[in-house]
Order: structure tokens, then C-alpha cells, then sequence
């Protein structure tokens, strides 16, 4: 949840006169009274009469006593905006909740208050609200919704004050906005072992990518308060003085997402577009990796990684599940498409060292780009691609299919290289490409098995 400051309207810029200022704000019946009153005087000079005199008078001092009261009280209104929530889900929506204070001792005349949001979260609302009592408040909403992520401003909101008989309208704006943020969509995955290798802190088969379970036993010597059903007597024994058992947490197995976002990888844009599904895709193995006690990384094909600047870039056991996955996601939101050509960045990254887990989210793949890919797997503990189909992707609905040998060479390349490879077509699920990944790891795991049996 995301609150804006307290501010009140601010004086608009470029006006140096405030009677210039509150003239400009007359209205079109404002204007008509101010005219009809200065030809009443005219007329009752031309034709002597002091009656018409008064009365022109009278149609031309309404319009700009309504000015000028309404021009002194410019700043005796503030405003206030809470979001709920900041940050949303592609295709979500969010609450905008605003609220007016009169912080004058007068009552407000007519508001009216529109909020200045980008077009892709829909049109401006507009609110009208009655007279606002001495200390009164006001408060109104509305809903902001937005299929494609990034992060969009809020405000400043305008305010339009007007007088009781419509003469005059004066417009200020809020010094203070907000900013929604709107993350890639996040699929529900099933939990799946991929053969045993994945698990957060399990006995899965590789014990260099889940140290588990059990504590490590590390005898220390004895500390005034340490609780004797502590003690290690083997340790004691041995050592000759009192041992207690200093029990250390378990390593987190790591899991490393590569997201591929080369401009040439993809074609298209919009929602549906497949760098969008390769996003989301990335955004959901990163939540559900994490759920699961991982510690994740986030690796861009420029070799940067998130979270994280400097470091090894993994979400510690220390940080909180929730930081780690709101940062990531902060990043995915407003991540684009870059101007490499090549993926050698990430695996000048990855090969550093056995890095767990690797899953990947790849675009159209060239010879030369899928032999660098194929060598990634030989430097973690479990390999997994998904790799989106280009002809799929590009071509309309009515087209007829066209056989993908490339793209299978491609496939067949990263499998003998030790990848668990599937191809993404248009509208594919990932949950059931998870699960369909789960099921061939199994299966590799099993024949392995039974070939070193």
C-alpha cells in the first residue's frame, strides 16, 4: 500500500498577477455578466439614466467579487492519495483512494477533481464533489487497471474550484504523486521434484544443491546459560571439557532464472506478444522457486543479475521470501528488451561455478547462440529451457503450419547437451510445460539409473 504526501495546491506557473489570474478563470457566464454590466454603464451614460447605472454595476462587480474570494482561497484545500494496491498483477486492478481536506475556516463552494493518469490505466476520472464544511473531509475512488507492466505515474492531481453562481473556475495542481507498479502476470506451478534435484532444503539426489535436513553437528566448548540437553558427550569425551552441540542452518540450494532478452530473439509486441510470455513465464519460476526456501537469482543475457549489485546476486537466507520476490519483480516490470546479439555474457556468469538449478527462458536461438547455451549445463546441477517456438509466435492463426526444422535442431542441440528442452508454441501453459519438464527429468533420471546399474 502506497500513500501520497499532504500538499496543497500549488500557484500556477507563469501567472505574475493574481488579479490577471483570477480574470483568466472567468467562466463563459462570468464573462457575460462582466460584458452586460459594462454595456449597462455605457448605455446609462449615453442615455442619463442612473438606474440602468446601478444595475450595470451590480452585473459587473458579481463576476469579479466571485474571483476574487475564490482566488484568496486557493490554498486552503489539500489532498491526499493511497494506492491499494502499489503493486499489481498485469491484467489486475488497483484502488485509487483520494481524499480532500478543508483546512480553512470557510466552506468550500463546488470542487470538481481529476487525476492525471497514463492512458494505458484508462481515462482521467473526474469527481464532483458539494460543499466541503469548515475542517470537513471528502474522500471518492476509482480503479486503475493495465494489461501491459512498467511503472506508471499518478497525478499530481487538479483541482477546479468554482464559485457558488459559476463565475469564475480556477484550476491548481498537487505538488505530490504516486507511481503504480505493475508486475508480470504469475502462474500457480505445481511442485514438482524434477527428479530430486529441486528441492529448497530436502534430501534431494545431488547433495551439493540441497544440503539438508539434518543439522550439522559442530561440537563448541561449554558457555554460562548454554542448555545441558545440548551437550555432546562423544565431544566431552574426546576433548576432555564439556561440549555442547552449535547446530548451523542448512546451504540453500540455488536456483539461477536466465531470462534471454535480446531485441532479435522475439518479434512482435503487445500482452500476448512472446517476450511478454517469457517474462511472466521468469516471473512465475522466480516466486515459485522461493516459496519453495530456494535462494534465486534473476540473470538478464547482459550478465547482470537481480537482486543484488557486485555480489553473487542470489536472495540470501537471510533476506526476507517477500523482499527478494517484490525486488525481482519490481525489475521485471520494466524490463525491456536489450541491445545484445549474443548470450556469452550470462555464461561468462554461470560457469564461474556450480550454480544449482538453472532454468531458462529463450527466444528464437542460432546456431552460435545455441552452442553457447548448450554449455551452460555443465556448470549446474539441473538444466531446464524453454524455448519459444518462432514460427508459432509470428505467424497468424490462418497460416498454414510450416515445419520447424530449425528450431528442432535447436531443440536437439541443448537435450544432447544435458538440457531438459521443450519447445513453447503460441498460448502454451506453462504449468503443464512445468510439469511436462518434470516428467522428462524423471524419466532421464530413471533410464541414468538403470544404465549405471
Amino acid at each position: 500500500m502506497s500513500s501520497g504526501g499532504t500538499a496543497p495546491a500549488e500557484e500556477d506557473r507563469g501567472e505574475t498577477s493574481g488579479v490577471r489570474t483570477a480574470l483568466a478563470g472567468l467562466t463563459t457566464r462570468g464573462r457575460s455578466f462582466l460584458a452586460a454590466g459594462i454595456a449597462a454603464a455605457v448605455c446609462s451614460f449615453v442615455l442619463g439614466l442612473n438606474e440602468l447605472l446601478r444595475v450595470g454595476l451590480l452585473l459587473a462587480v458579481l463576476p469579479l467579487i466571485c474571483a476574487t474570494v475564490l482566488y484568496r482561497t486557493r490554498y486552503r484545500v489539500a489532498a491526499s492519495r493511497r494506492l491499494a494496491p502499489a503493486r499489481v498483477p498485469a491484467g489486475g486492478e488497483a484502488r485509487v483512494h483520494l481524499r480532500m481536506d478543508n483546512v480553512s475556516r470557510l466552506p468550500t463552494g463546488l470542487l470538481m477533481l481529476q487525476d492525471r493518469v497514463p492512458y494505458v490505466l484508462g481515462p482521467r476520472p473526474r469527481f464532483v464533489l458539494d460543499r466541503v464544511e469548515p475542517g470537513g473531509r471528502r474522500e471518492v475512488s476509482y480503479r486503475v487497471r493495465s494489461d501491459l507492466r512498467g511503472r506508471y505515474p499518478l497525478g499530481p492531481l487538479q483541482l477546479r474550484l468554482t464559485d457558488p453562481f459559476g463565475m469564475c473556475e480556477l484550476t491548481r495542481s498537487f505538488a505530490t504523486y504516486d507511481t503504480l507498479t505493475v508486475i508480470p502476470r504469475v502462474e500457480p506451478l505445481a511442485p514438482v521434484r524434477f527428479g530430486g534435484e529441486a528441492q529448497g532444503y530436502g534430501d534431494g539426489r545431488q547433495r551439493s544443491l540441497a544440503l539438508a535436513g539434518e543439522d550439522d553437528v559442530i561440537p563448541r566448548g561449554y558457555r554460562y546459560g548454554d542448555d545441558l540437553r545440548r551437550v555432546h558427550w562423544r565431544s566431552t569425551a574426546r576433548y576432555g571439557e564439556l561440549m555442547v552441540r552449535r547446530e548451523e542452518q542448512p546451504r540453500r540450494s540455488r536456483c539461477t532464472v536466465l531470462l534471454d532478452t535480446r531485441g532479435g530473439a522475439y518479434e512482435g509486441a503487445g500482452p500476448d506478444a512472446a517476450f511478454e510470455w517469457a517474462v511472466s513465464g521468469a516471473a512465475s519460476v522466480l516466486v515459485h522457486m522461493l516459496e519453495r526456501g530456494f535462494s534465486v537469482r534473476l540473470l538478464a543475457d547482459t550478465g547482470s543479475a537481480v537482486p543484488g549489485e557486485g555480489g553473487d546476486g542470489f536472495a540470501g537466507a537471510g533476506q526476507e521470501t517477500a523482499d527478494a520476490a517484490g525486488l525481482m519483480m519490481d525489475t521485471l516490470a520494466v524490463i525491456d528488451h536489450s541491445d545484445g546479439t549474443g548470450l556469452s555474457r550470462a555464461y561468462d556468469v554461470l560457469r564461474g561455478g556450480n550454480e544449482g538449478l538453472l532454468i531458462a527462458f529463450l527466444g528464437d536461438l542460432d546456431e552460435e547462440q545455441a552452442t553457447t547455451v548448450a554449455k551452460m549445463s555443465r556448470r549446474s546441477g539441473g538444466a531446464v529451457a524453454f524455448v519459444l517456438d518462432p514460427d508459432t509466435w509470428t505467424r497468424e492463426a490462418t497460416d498454414v503450419p510450416r515445419p520447424g526444422d530449425r528450431h528442432a535442431e535447436r531443440l536437439r542441440m541443448l537435450r544432447e547437451a544435458g538440457w531438459t528442452a521443450l519447445s513453447v508454441p503460441r498460448g502454451a501453459s506453462l504449468d503443464e510445460l512445468w510439469r511436462q519438464a518434470d516428467r522428462e527429468r524423471s524419466g532421464l533420471a530413471a533410464v541414468t539409473g538403470e544404465a549405471r546399474g
